[in-house]
Formats: C-alpha cells, sequence, structure tokens
C-alpha cells in the first residue's frame, strides 16, 4: 500500500474553545498514519498574558507529534506563525496544496477586533518593499506571518469559563455587524482559494485550508476543488483528508466519548 498522509487543521489546542483538552484523544484518528499534516492553528504561540502556560502547550505538542506518528508536519496558521518553518506543503507531486488559509485576507481575520489594525500592519509592510513588485506566494505568507506574530492573544488566554465566554463575544461576534463579516468570509474564502491555486499552483487541482471553522467541499466548474477542513473546536467540528496514490478522501471526523475517530466518507477525489 502506498503511505498514507493525512491532514486536519485548527486544532486550538490549550483554547477552551477546542475540544481536545488531552492529545492522547487524538489516538484513534492517528491509527495507521505515516505523515501527520497539521495545516495550522494547532495551538497559540502568540505573545499573551500566560508565556508559561504557552510555552508548556507547545512543548506538550511537540512531545505528543514525536511519538504519535512515524512523521509530522506542522504548517504555520494566524496564531502559531512561528510554529515552524513551513507554511505550505505540495502533496501528491503538487497535486494536493495545503495552506492554511488566512493569507486569502487582506485583514487576516476579517470578523475580528483586530482586522482593522492587522489590515494597518499588512499594508505598512507591503508599502515598505522596494521596488515594488508582484509577490510570490511564499513572499506573501511571510509578511502574513510576521504581522500575525505580532497581534497578541484575546480570549484565547482566559482560562475562567464565564470569562472567556465574554471576552469571545467581544472579539468575534459583538456587534451584530461582525456575523455578517463572518458569513461573508464563509462566502467568499472557497472562491479566493480557487483563485490562489490557479495562480500559484496552476499544476494542482486541490486546495486544502483551514483557518474560517467552516468544513466542505467546493468543487469549481474548471476542475478545482476546494476542501476547508474546518476546525476541532464547536459548533461545526471538522474533518481531514487522506492523500495515498492517487486518491484523496475527505471523512468526518468523529467524536466517541472522549476519543477523535475518522467518521463518515465526506467526498472522494481521484488525482
Amino acid at each position: 500500500m502506498p503511505p498514507l498522509t493525512r491532514i486536519f487543521s485548527d486544532l486550538h489546542f490549550g483554547d477552551r474553545a477546542s475540544r481536545v483538552t488531552r492529545l492522547a484523544q487524538l489516538g484513534p484518528l492517528l491509527e495507521g498514519v505515516d505523515e501527520l499534516v497539521l495545516n495550522g492553528d494547532t495551538l497559540d504561540t502568540r505573545p499573551g498574558p500566560a508565556p508559561a502556560h504557552t510555552a508548556a502547550i507547545r512543548a506538550e505538542v511537540a512531545d505528543f507529534m514525536r511519538t504519535a506518528v512515524p512523521a509530522a508536519r506542522l504548517l504555520t496558521g494566524n496564531h502559531d506563525a512561528d510554529i515552524s518553518p513551513e507554511h505550505t506543503a505540495d502533496l501528491a507531486d503538487g497535486r494536493v496544496f495545503a495552506v492554511h488559509g488566512d493569507v486569502l485576507f487582506d485583514d487576516i481575520v476579517p470578523w475580528g477586533r483586530d482586522a482593522p489594525l492587522i489590515g494597518r500592519l499588512i499594508a505598512v509592510e507591503l508599502a515598505a518593499l522596494s521596488p515594488p513588485r508582484e509577490l510570490s506566494l511564499e513572499q506573501r505568507l511571510l509578511v502574513w506571518r510576521r504581522v500575525a506574530a505580532r497581534i497578541p492573544q484575546r480570549h484565547q488566554s482566559e482560562r475562567h469559563g464565564l470569562k472567556y465566554l465574554l471576552h469571545f463575544a467581544a472579539d468575534t461576534i459583538w456587534p451584530p455587524l461582525r456575523v455578517a463579516r463572518i458569513l461573508r468570509a464563509w462566502r467568499d474564502a472557497p472562491r479566493r482559494a480557487a483563485e490562489l491555486l490557479r495562480r500559484h499552483r496552476p499544476a494542482a487541482k486541490l486546495i486544502l485550508t483551514g483557518h474560517t471553522h467552516q468544513p466542505g467541499c467546493w468543487p469549481m466548474a474548471d476542475g478545482v476543488t476546494v476542501v476547508n477542513t474546518g476546525s476541532f473546536c464547536r459548533p461545526l467540528g471538522g474533518c481531514f483528508v487522506d492523500v495515498r496514490g492517487d486518491e484523496a478522501l475527505v471523512r468526518r471526523v468523529r467524536r466517541q466519548g472522549a476519543e477523535f475517530r475518522p467518521g463518515e466518507i465526506v467526498a472522494r477525489f481521484a488525482l
């Protein structure tokens, strides 16, 4: 059998919103996997009020990945911009492309409280490039990662349950206009991801993203398919993608008791 590569994203380990409170819960989800690709936001490494907690969570993830699977690749996201030097993954001989997805938006989180600040910081970074030039995806991601690393943790660092909910609402869904921004991001993300693939990886036909926490598959008229693997957070949950040989399989992540296991098949693609 060809080796099995499994991809999922947005674990958000250490955040109260994540349903993963112990990494051992992922054990059944990793059985038989030859390579695991975590497509961003595995945890939150940004500056926060509890650096010791952040360091402990980071060490716990690193230790677990060393023993849980034969090989693990941690791609960066906007919450863990410094987790590794890898921002993207080209899989299946370039037929599948993985990127976290925040790079689709000029303010990273258009629904969030920090969006105006992020937009200004990115604009300053882009304006400082001399001479102005068309950025490669790799150069663009470096700018996005530098800016993301400067945005501090907010509700993510809150340990008290009720305070967490209040801070989450203040950072994400209040005032109500932010809900409209979330829906707009969900609407626009698949189209933007397909455009990114056509421009930067024209040989690929399948792009895997996360970031917006909206799991789903979006086939385009030209044969490009966008898959968002969602997250391990409520309420929408997530899925994962298996790449083996000439096939990619999308499956739901199912929780059984305290553990996470492979669920029903959502889609199957010949590569």
